[in-house]
């Protein structure tokens, strides 16, 4: 069984992992899920995470956000650092809620029929606030848990993570979503590349 640990930013994106996992073939199981808010937890113990992958595969996942070089970014979290082949350090373009936006058709389940889906999330310079702005004409149960408005402006509701996890737990498809998300297309690849590498 390939023993598996899992390093991320915030409880989406830990979800997210975890549901990618889910998708392998191979028996596998996680021994780790390690999460505090924010990138600067992540980076600062890529060593550590270069030691764990030595014994497992150690998903790390990390979001863009405002940098604007996808490698200058992987350069500034990697030093120059070798990573061990079965370390998987992904980046989510610009942020893990464009993976989440990618699933049209469950999207669709979440928040209802109005509003526009966009056809490449990875683009958006701010998925999360598109998000928030599907949110203001979803069902009201789920626009209470999705937003709250501050001052006028959409923030996280409440209830954000809880109702985007079981959403990505029953109704999220990692395939459907790719089709949408190069960068999820990749994520994909590379964990299953793991998989079959370590089980060799």
């Amino acid at each position: 069984m390939i023993p598996i640990a899992v390093a991320t930013e915030d409880e989406l994106s830990e979800a997210i992992a975890l549901r990618l996992i889910s998708e392998l073939k191979r028996p596998h199981h996680v021994t780790h899920t390690l999460r505090r808010n924010g990138f600067g937890y992540l980076q600062s113990k890529m060593d550590s995470w270069c030691q764990m992958a030595e014994h497992q595969i150690m998903l790390v996942l990390t979001d863009l956000d405002r940098s604007n070089c996808l490698v200058e970014f992987r350069d500034q979290w990697l030093t120059g650092r070798p990573l061990p082949t079965s370390l998987i350090f992904r980046i989510a373009v610009r942020e893990v809620e464009s993976w989440v936006l990618a699933d049209h058709q469950a999207l669709r389940e979440l928040v209802g029929k109005k509003g526009v889906l966009p056809t490449q999330p990875d683009t958006l310079p701010d998925p999360k606030h598109a998000l928030l702005g599907l949110g203001k004409t979803a069902p009201k149960s789920v626009r209470d848990d999705l937003i709250r408005t501050i001052d006028g402006q959409l923030r996280q509701g409440v209830g954000y993570n809880a109702r985007l996890t079981h959403w990505i737990n029953t109704a999220w498809s990692p395939e459907r979503a790719a089709e949408r998300s190069p960068s999820l297309a990749r994520a994909r690849i590379r964990l299953q590349e793991a998989a079959v590498a370590f089980a060799a």
